[in-house]
């Protein structure tokens, strides 16, 4: 196989949650830049059908679908609906998530419960259903969004609950990687640094003092672009990864070097 080929997706169905906006519709335009068919399923159906039209318009079908990653009702929904229309799916991007910055020793336990929720038992629930179909067809992708902050504590910010809900994701990663390989589903984790969506760039705006703790640390000395995780999801999801699995991969500008 050439290997420009190796990266193409036509022909296959990649489901993007919370890919309404943000890190998630960047990927999920990625992912129809290299020809797959994408999903959208969102907790925002209005803003979820607006991302799936707008991409669309790259020659690719696109399906918009209401949905709560933590309710197993939802999700298993989700997926009949998918494969009731496309008859498969090929790529999963785990990326629905929330952060909440608040004092550990101020948090309910409400406030900590909704971020784990959201951002690992999400990640579970939405993989175990979609990897039943995928063991039928003895194949498939799975990413999940991790976050360098399953590696480091974010500084000024605190944010405990995000930094253990990616620490789970991770390693749920490594542990689904190592179960469902025998099945050939790959399972791989991005782990971004700071990227400047529309809601960073309000914060740094609004605090120009988190320029000395978010950028300065960073080797490149930036913010990372959300169009700038397409190539590593594209890879990850197409053939030209097709020995990789169980990976974590930072994409942070260096962030996490020292």
């Amino acid at each position: 196989m050439n290997v420009l080929s190796s990266f193409n997706l036509e022909n296959k169905i990649a489901i993007v949650t919370g890919a309404a906006r943000g890190l998630g519709k960047a990927m999920a335009t990625g992912l129809a830049e290299a020809g797959a068919d994408i999903v959208i399923p969102d907790i925002n159906y209005k803003e979820a059908k607006k991302a799936a039209d707008e991409i669309s318009e790259l020659g690719v079908e696109t399906l918009a679908l209401k949905c709560d990653v933590t309710e197993k009702s939802d999700v298993q929904d989700m997926v009949q609906k998918v494969v009731g229309k496309f008859n498969q799916i090929d790529i999963l991007i785990n990326n629905a998530g929330i952060c909440k910055n608040i004092a550990a020793e101020e948090m309910s336990l409400e406030d900590w419960q909704e971020v784990i929720d959201i951002n690992l038992t999400g990640v579970f629930l939405c993989s175990q259903a979609v990897a039943k179909e995928m063991i039928d067809n003895n194949k498939g992708s799975i990413i999940n969004i991790s976050s360098m902050s399953a590696e480091i504590v974010n500084y000024p910010q605190p944010q405990c609950s995000y930094n253990a809900s990616k620490a789970g994701v991770s390693q749920l990663t490594k542990s689904l990687a190592a179960e469902w390989a025998e099945h050939d589903i790959r399972v791989n984790a991005i782990a971004p640094g700071y990227m400047k969506t529309d809601l960073t760039k309000e914060i740094i705006e609004k605090n120009p003092e988190r320029k000395e703790h978010w950028i300065e640390p960073t080797p490149m000395k930036r913010m990372g672009k959300p169009e700038e995780l397409k190539g590593l999801v594209v890879y990850l999801a197409s053939e030209a990864s097709s020995f990789m699995t169980g990976n974590i991969m930072n994409i942070d500008g260096g962030y996490t070097l020292y």
